[in-house]
């Protein structure tokens, strides 16, 4: 009887002591956008201010530890994507690699199409891996500028669905708010326990020049040499950081200036292609890869020669990052009084205010950095 009661005691406490927990907080954003015909605008929005969120987001504590930012990206309304699945596709699962958002949001094409919301937040509650830690603040983001309830899923039922599963539904009206709250976007976000916003999708910013600018772009072409491609895929991860540089200046100097100062955050990381981002993992053992997984410079070299030269490029890139980050808040400041009187309603306004409000229900704080 005694081995039965020890064995039953087992049984039941395995999943406890099996059970793992993240090693921090979480913040999940999924990012829902409207691309039928009207939503230029609301497509330019994210591809220029993605870097400006990000970089209010690297700003967040948990505890004093910054929580890891995770973005999934739908698209939905938009005649191109398959009409039985409700013209609706996930671009991306949940990721913490910013230059596949970047790239995801550059690629969007606008086109005709109707729009169902209850079913793309449904579809978002099922494909995406939210797990169930209770500190992490899951939030969904739609915008689009139809009514609510259109299509044969109860934005109602998916709406009280998320909140139940911890979930946040946001919902952004692209155009008057009042028309907004007539045609339910207000009332998705009530039954999804968040914010209702409107934004005019065709507002942009106008680039202003500051003193700091010059410096902190040609700081980042520095900061560019200091990435240490390997493994078999690095070539074509490196090759995409550089893209995403030139699609952030395509727009004008001010986004790939936002874009720089990203790369100088906690939030930016290269584990999977990058040797300076990838040894600061207790898991990563450099003296596991291949010759052939090397980048040409460093496949003669000693294991003791490797650490001087990865230590060396992260001395080189902590004091690149540390003045881009200096540089960018003065920047910040210079710009911030320019526009003391700017009242634009614009995307990342909109999603930034609602996630520092909801955050300190998960107890994540937005501090100044130091």
């Amino acid at each position: 009887m005694k081995k039965l009661k020890l064995a039953l005691i087992i049984f039941f406490l395995i999943p406890l002591f099996s059970f793992q927990t993240p090693s921090s907080t979480s913040i999940k954003v999924a990012l829902i956008l409207d691309t039928s015909n009207s939503m230029d605008g609301l497509i330019d929005q994210a591809k220029s201010q993605l870097w400006s969120m990000i970089n209010e987001l690297s700003t967040a504590k948990c505890d004093g530890k910054s929580p890891d930012i995770q973005i999934a990206l739908y698209e939905y309304g938009n005649d191109r994507l398959p009409m039985l699945e409700g013209y609706i596709r996930l671009v991306t699962p949940f990721t913490s690699d910013l230059d596949m958002i970047s790239e995801k949001l550059f690629a969007l094409r606008t086109d005709g199409g109707s729009e169902y919301c209850g079913q793309v937040i449904q579809s978002s509650l099922k494909e995406l891996d939210w797990e169930d830690y209770p500190k992490d603040l899951k939030l969904i983001f739609i915008a689009g500028n139809e009514p609510f309830d259109q299509g044969n899923v109860s934005y109602r039922e998916v709406c009280k669905t998320a909140r139940e599963k911890d979930i946040t539904i946001n919902t952004i009206f692209c155009g008057n708010f009042n028309e907004g709250i007539r045609t339910n976007w207000k009332d998705g976000a009530y039954i999804g326990g968040g914010d209702y916003m409107n934004i005019d999708q065709d507002c942009n910013y106008v680039h202003i020049k500051s003193p700091y600018d010059d410096r902190i772009m040609k700081l980042n072409s520095q900061l560019n040499n200091t990435y240490v491609v390997y493994g078999s895929g690095g070539d074509e991860y490196y090759t995409r950081q550089a893209a995403q540089d030139a699609n952030a200046s395509s727009i004008n100097e001010g986004v790939a200036i936002k874009r720089a100062a990203s790369k100088s955050k906690i939030a930016y990381k290269n584990t999977q292609w990058d040797l300076v981002d990838a040894i600061e993992m207790k898991e990563f053992d450099i003296e596991s890869l291949s010759q052939e997984d090397l980048p040409d410079e460093m496949r003669k070299m000693t294991t003791e020669e490797k650490n001087i030269y990865i230590s060396d490029k992260q001395q080189e890139r902590a004091k690149i990052q540390s003045e881009i980050n200096e540089l960018s808040k003065k920047r910040d400041s210079y710009v911030a009084e320019k526009r003391r009187d700017d009242t634009n309603n614009m995307l990342d306004k909109a999603i930034l205010t609602a996630v520092k409000k909801q955050a300190s229900a998960k107890n994540l704080e937005f501090l100044e950095e130091n």
